[in-house]
């Protein structure tokens, strides 16, 4: 099964999120399984460390582009473990950021038609096309044409995933000439609300679809949580799986992360206090072990819960525990984490930006609980990241935090966290006091530790579903 996976950003050569996270992790598992042979296409970007870049395979690959042939360069690595094609075009993706430009659909349109060409330069042509999110929308609907008229293309199949249904890839309808969308057909794939919607096209075009947790993929089929494509979504739930994602292990393993201050396993777990320590001291916070340290690392959006993290910041500071915020977003949450710090510098510590992989790390083994009250969560990963080191999950009974975090139950003793389901503080806090609860009976807290750390949310299992799911899809 030979299959050309496509997505905007993959570690280690570009990262914004968890798609960065998922691109670089499944393609690597994918390739373990022996089943699949898997091959990531994906943009060079003026961040990507040009260290990782082993060989250029071309040093002017055709793109037929906006009615003339413009020329891209396209370089090889295996620096993520799998063969990796990165489309060196400065005129699209030699800039400071990944996205945030107005012409971002013309420069993922662009990496669409240029990984399509290279495809045909590369020999066999792919039996799936995998493209990731509304970037790869282009894509999608680029190979259902393709087929009916091009040999080359015609048994490739495509899958999209839909990794957060919000990001949609909204833009002019009057674009679409210029992308060589214009026929009527096109534009009515694009179409909505006025505007054009890559997302939706994608949608609309590629032959199966998934999305990153099976809850996540009944949430988008309702109003609530559909983003005006619930009904696109329901016409099509036959071919819309929900697979949930895994955690890469060599990357987040306390046993063997060379980026923490002890290394520790369910095993033998207690090195994770020395990385408690470790953790308070780099926020210049008291020592206190029997504290509970609450930690949250997200982009500080609405999404991510912060307007129940402000209301209730206060009532959790009060119980007795001391909190840390990593993460960058909305000025307005970013001033509010910064007065709690100054009104709390005791028992508030906080850094506003992206401090690299190592802080993470480093909050995720010295934290007791990890908080995420998700308004939705389409899969989340770092409460994955939390279990294997011994943190406990506090989060919101939403997309892939209700389907990965178990409630703990005292009297068996089974469950791996706290979920609450009301979008609301005081629901928040209810979790928040059983898990403060816990943690004060060391032998229930240590409990509550191992159930999670032995979960097994590897990418293994992940890859063989999505494994069926390509055979499927070529089947049909």
């Amino acid at each position: 099964m030979r299959v050309a996976f496509l997505s905007p950003e993959a570690i280690p050569y570009s990262k914004t999120g968890g798609l960065g996270d998922v691109a670089g992790a499944l393609p690597k598992a994918l390739r373990r399984t022996g089943a699949v042979d898997v091959a990531l296409f994906t943009p060079l970007y003026e961040s990507t460390d040009r260290r990782l870049l082993d060989a250029l395979v071309f040093e002017s690959l055709e793109i037929p582009w906006r009615a003339t042939i413009h020329q891209a360069r396209v370089w090889y690595s295996e620096a993520g473990g799998v063969p990796t094609f990165l489309l060196d075009a400065p005129t699209y993706f030699a800039r400071p950021g990944i996205y945030g430009y107005s012409d971002d659909h013309e420069r993922f349109a662009f990496f669409c038609r240029a990984t399509l060409a290279l495809l045909r330069l590369l020999g066999q042509a792919p039996d799936i096309v995998h493209g990731n999110d509304w970037t790869c929308g282009f894509a999608m609907v680029e190979l259902a044409k393709l087929r009916a008229r091009d040999p080359f293309f015609a048994r490739t199949r495509t899958l999209f995933s839909i990794h957060n249904l919000a990001y949609q890839g909204a833009f002019g309808v009057e674009n679409l000439s210029a992308l060589d969308f214009s026929d009527a057909e096109s534009i009515g794939l694009f179409r909505q609300n006025g505007a054009a919607s890559a997302l939706k096209a994608g949608i609309m075009s590629a032959d199966w679809l998934s999305t990153v947790s099976r809850r996540y993929a009944l949430e988008i089929q309702t109003p609530e949580l559909g983003y005006g494509l619930d009904w696109l979504l329901r016409a099509r739930r036959e071919r819309l799986v929900g697979i949930t994602n895994g955690i890469d292990y060599e990357v987040w393993n306390p046993a063997t992360d060379p980026m923490i201050a002890a290394r520790y396993s369910a095993d033998d777990p207690s090195g994770k206090v020395e990385c408690k320590a470790d953790l308070l001291r780099r926020f210049g916070l008291p020592v206190d072990l029997s504290r509970p340290v609450v930690a949250t690392i997200s982009r500080l959006v609405a999404q991510k819960g912060y307007d129940l993290i402000r209301e209730a910041a206060w009532a959790m500071l009060e119980a007795g525990a001391c909190f840390i915020a990593l993460g960058a977003g909305a000025r307005e949450y970013e001033e509010f984490l910064q007065s709690l710090r100054d009104s709390a510098p005791d028992r508030v510590g906080v850094y506003i930006g992206y401090a690299g992989e190592a802080l993470a790390h480093q909050i995720e083994a010295g934290a007791d609980i990890f908080l995420m009250p998700s308004l939705y969560e389409p899969c989340g990963l770092n409460q994955m990241y939390s279990m294997r080191y011994g943190t406990v999950p506090v989060v919101r009974a939403t997309g892939g935090l209700d389907d990965t975090v178990e409630q703990f139950d005292r009297v068996r003793r089974t469950g791996t966290g706290f979920k609450f389901g009301p979008y609301r503080a005081e629901a928040m806090l209810e979790s928040l006091y059983e898990a403060f609860y816990c943690y004060g009976e060391p032998e229930v807290w240590r409990t509550v530790q191992l159930n999670g750390m032995r979960q097994n949310n590897s990418w293994e299992a992940t890859a063989w579903r999505y494994s069926e799911l390509y055979h499927t899809a070529q089947r049909s």
